[in-house]
């Protein structure tokens, strides 16, 4: 029976690894999705099937509750709220891991100080994901603000906690103490809380694919102290990828992942008096509307405001009324648009446009110079020139996307307030940009109303 669980799990890591490589392009990205799903299903079957396990019912129990749970809520979830539902299931397989960790340390693998090793390292790992994605999850939802939580000493106090969490690891396999695992899980949890409060909510793409790699890292050490395959192969890959993004992410903002987790980005800054040039010039809807109907290609440049409008759907209506008038479209994507690696492509995804319409930063950019409307809907901080100008402010050199060098911007925003960075707009006080405040969906079904009707 063992050799066929065990021929079970090395299919499940086989299709965890094709669903993976599935998941690298968006025209296979949902049949990955499928195909590693399935290796879950295979993992958890051939799991019952162990030799010694008892309470079968309670298995049974909670895979039904949680399949349900999961089930009704990724039917309900709209995808604007995708990233913290990201957040927090990651956050549960974190938690899952400290979990298996903490039990196997409170059981006989504290005799076995190899296996104690891998256990206390996974425990330390999973905890600070579920904890750190729970503070995640809390910022994306809005149940706590998104700028960063700063108080005097914070960092020589993270610091504090971790060295404790660490130490508390090594007294556990040094005296086989069992009073010690709960204060050392307490300390792992606390250091999770406290590691994510300083991040701002601008950072959350990075913070969610980091605390990604660190749920698959623990789940691999869990892995190796239990001689779980499927958990060593599933938690690798699933720790390398997200190692991988992260440092991918942190590269697009063109900042060290250190600056990310311990530079509280996104706190609020005071602009000098005179430091921008200019004012912000509204435009009515069909002054907008003419100025695009009129134009020889346009370039749609989407963000977070976008997503909280739920506005891709008339976004897409616009574009095909541009078409029809023989107008070339595009879309620009910036690689951290949105609120987690990839949130922008899937929600234009979901309005059916077709792939070979969205550009990245490297292809769309040179094409702004010679384009005669670039409309940008609810993003900010990643269309801000002053990345390439202004050396003291927070985003300097982070590659952006060069909507500034549209012959003209029309921006679709809120309000007047600031972005994740917490400063203002270049782009808005240009001579060539012209504001249309109001909800994107709302001002976007007027401007294809508009269209119509010329």
């Amino acid at each position: 029976m063992e050799q066929i669980i065990q021929t079970a799990y090395f299919a499940t890591a086989f299709l965890f690894i094709v669903g993976l490589k599935r998941m690298s392009s968006p025209m296979t990205a949902r049949s990955g999705v499928i195909w590693a799903g399935i290796a879950m299903m295979l993992a958890t079957l051939a799991t019952f099937f162990w030799p010694g396990l008892s309470n079968y019912a309670l298995m049974i129990l909670a895979v039904v509750i949680g399949g349900s749970v999961a089930w009704i809520l990724g039917k309900k979830v709209s995808m604007k709220d995708m990233p913290q539902m990201i957040a927090i299931y990651n956050g549960m397989g974190g938690g899952a891991a400290a979990a298996i960790a903490c039990l196997e340390l409170m059981g006989h693998k504290l005799g076995n100080v190899g296996l104690a090793s891998l256990a206390v390292a996974g425990g330390l790992i999973g905890s600070i994901a579920f904890t750190g994605s729970i503070i995640a999850f809390a910022k994306l939802q809005g149940l706590m603000r998104e700028r960063p939580f700063t108080f005097p000493n914070q960092q020589y106090i993270n610091l504090i906690v971790l060295v404790s969490s660490v130490v508390l690891g090594v007294l556990l396999l040094a005296t086989g103490w069992g009073f010690l695992v709960p204060i050392f899980f307490v300390a792992a949890l606390a250091f999770g809380i406290m590691m994510t409060l300083p991040i701002g909510g601008g950072d959350m793409p990075v913070v969610i694919s980091l605390y990604n790699a660190l749920t698959g890292l623990a789940v691999a050490f869990e892995g190796f102290a239990m001689g779980n395959s499927a958990m060593i192969v599933a938690g690798t890959v699933v720790g390398a990828a997200g190692t991988m993004l992260t440092l991918l992410m942190a590269k697009a903002m063109n900042r060290s992942l250190a600056n990310v987790l311990f530079g509280a980005f996104g706190q609020e800054t005071t602009a000098a008096e005179g430091e921008i040039k200019g004012s912000l010039k509204p435009i009515e809807i069909d002054d907008a509307a003419i100025m695009m109907a009129y134009a020889d290609k346009v370039i749609i440049v989407p963000g977070y405001g976008m997503a909280v409008a739920q506005a891709q759907h008339k976004v897409r209506e616009l574009a095909e009324a541009l078409e029809k008038r023989g107008i070339t479209v595009k879309y620009a994507i910036h690689p951290v648009a949105g609120r987690m690696p990839g949130h922008m492509n899937v929600l234009i995804a979901e309005a059916n446009v077709p792939y070979e319409k969205l550009f990245d930063i490297e292809e769309v950019n040179p094409e702004f110079s010679n384009t005669d409307v670039s409309l940008v809907i609810g993003a900010n901080d990643v269309v801000n020139p002053a990345a390439k100008t202004n050396p003291q402010s927070p985003i300097y050199g982070m590659p952006i996307l060069d909507v500034d060098s549209s012959k003209n911007v029309l921006v679709i925003k809120r309000g007047k307030g600031k972005g994740f960075a917490g400063i203002e707009n270049e782009l808005f006080f240009k001579d060539n940009t012209r504001m249309l405040y109001g909800d994107a969906q709302d001002v976007v079904g007027k401007l294809v109303q508009s269209l119509k009707r010329l």
